[in-house]
């Protein structure tokens, strides 16, 4: 199965106005490390366009949930794709 994500058109734009997918990323990186809540040490985040994709593996339950709201909180609800396993 391959995961295709719609791309955003429009992105550009928005990058011309100082936001960038690798301050994107580093925010939620950043984010997802300060949690003191959720060990986040085998999570990766990928931007694709206006989305971010959370890939890896966390050890509890309900921890790819926590993980996609700290995200969301960044990029907002709806842009966030989790493909993250419990291990």
């Amino acid at each position: 199965m391959v995961l295709r994500l719609e791309t955003w058109k429009e992105y550009e734009s928005c990058c011309n106005e100082g936001h960038s997918s690798s301050a994107t990323k580093a925010s939620v990186e950043s984010a997802l490390r300060a949690a003191y809540d959720l060990d986040a040490g085998e999570i990766t985040v990928v931007v694709l366009g206006r989305f971010v994709v959370l890939e890896g593996f966390v050890r509890r339950k309900g921890d790819e949930d926590r993980a996609a709201e700290i995200a969301e909180d960044i990029v907002g609800k709806g842009y966030v794709k989790s493909r993250l396993l419990r291990r």
